[in-house]
């Protein structure tokens, strides 16, 4: 489990880096909707149809970036997403219409797509013997950022002028600057030589495509913290409207205490499978307490409320690190970056797909829906471990050289296999 606060070095460089991000990510996650239709008085639903389009097009630059973090060398690609980024988020000051405000979104998007796959083969590398518990490690360190950002962020809210939100942006841009500059203290990664076939493997990886999907259809359960239980307890229960803060605030502290912790059992690819099923059936608890808060009294509905936050928080741990474990020990050395960003494509889908999915299932049709989304994310967790089970064994027939007729005692095991 690495420390606190690792010890100098690469891993220390990154979650400097990372932590730098992510509080300029929280400025922008509390109040970036507020700027754009408060400070810039873009309609509502223009704001909401351009942060789709821009999610969609985002799609496909995290497999492209990838692959040239995997071919380039990852260091240097990642600081051009995160340059690339401020430079589209400082623009934000200059999107007074629709189509202004969708190119500058569309690229920030782009750019943080791009980066969250270039960033991986970095932390493959430097991640030690469990990168995936690293990257844990990351999820936590993220979620202190992003709850700093949301604070400084709640002071531009509560002045609300456009002085307050045009200097929220630039605060924002100028800490993705600064975590790009952090990145010149990281040791450069050389490219892994690749293998021969096909460059981009990864969208040829039919197992691995398949958990891509599985794991996005779950990936939509950060929005029920987030969009649905929000607009469920302000709507539906009489539960006190400062709860909302409050389930926020439960949600941050579990991951970031717990999250390294969830990750240290789930070392396999066959127990990310177990966690993948585990986190379904807490998200179908989970979902079914909440509908079952509306109609009662305030108490009655605020205790409902905040045991399925901590219940589905749990679940996330065991999605989180289901995640990061089968996307690292079923992606090739040499074609991480490329993985990964093909992994994110389920994320990226989530983003843009889950929050309209969620308001129409559980806020307009109501508890029914609630049902619904739970059995959902049940069954995706039921799938899973089959689907592990086939992208293993897809791993195992690419990577294992031909049988050669060995006489007297089993073949020997090539490098590639023991990753």
């Amino acid at each position: 489990m690495p420390p606190l606060i690792p010890d100098a070095g690469p891993q220390r460089v990154l979650a400097g880096s990372n932590f730098v991000y992510t509080v300029g990510s929280g400025l922008y996650l509390t109040a970036g909707v507020l700027y754009f239709t408060q400070a810039v008085h873009l309609p509502a639903g223009h704001v909401g149809l351009g942060l789709a389009l821009a999610g969609f097009m985002a799609l496909a630059v995290g497999i492209a970036a990838g692959h040239l973090a995997d071919t380039h060398g990852a260091r240097g690609v990642y600081a051009i997403t995160l340059v690339v980024q401020a430079l589209a988020t400082a623009g934000f000051v200059l999107a007074d219409s629709f189509w202004p405000f969708v190119l500058v979104v569309s690229t920030a998007t782009g750019a943080k797509a791009a980066g969250l796959a270039a960033r991986s083969p970095l932390i493959r590398h430097y991640g030690g013997d469990r990168p995936q518990e690293f990257r844990s490690y990351l999820r936590a360190v993220t979620n202190v950022g992003v709850s700093l950002g949301a604070l400084l962020a709640g002071w531009v809210v509560q002045v609300g002028t456009l002085t307050a939100y045009h200097l929220l942006v630039i605060g924002n841009a100028i800490a993705f600057v600064a975590s790009a500059a952090i990145l010149v203290l990281l040791p450069p990664v050389k490219p892994v030589p690749t293998v021969g076939g096909p460059g981009w493997i990864a969208l040829r990886d039919r197992p691995y495509l398949l958990i891509t999907v599985l794991d996005g259809i779950m990936a939509i359960q950060f929005k029920v913290l987030t969009v649905a239980i929000p607009l469920w307890l302000v709507g539906a229960t009489t539960a006190p409207h400062w709860l909302v803060s409050a389930t926020m605030l439960t949600g941050t502290v579990i991951v970031v205490a717990f999250q390294v912790r969830a990750s240290r059992g789930i070392n396999t690819p066959a127990a990310g499978a177990t966690a993948y099923r585990r986190a379904g059936v807490a998200f179908l608890v989970a979902c079914a307490l909440v509908s079952l808060s509306a109609g009662i009294p305030a108490w009655a509905a605020a205790t409902l409320i905040m045991t399925a936050v901590v219940i589905h928080t749990v679940g996330e741990l065991w999605h989180a690190a289901a995640g990061f474990e089968v996307s690292f020990a079923l992606a090739p050395p040499h074609a991480t970056g490329q993985y990964l960003g093909v992994f994110g494509l389920g994320a990226g889908l989530a983003e843009a797909l889950g929050p309209g999915l969620l308001i129409a299932l559980c806020i307009t049709w109501g508890r029914p829906g609630w049902y619904v989304v739970g059995a959902m994310f049940a069954l995706t967790g039921l799938a899973a471990p089959s689907a592990v089970r086939w992208a293993q064994r897809h791993q195992h027939a690419t990577q294992r050289p031909p049988e050669p007729a060995w006489k007297g005692g089993s073949r020997p095991t090539s490098s590639e296999e023991t990753v």
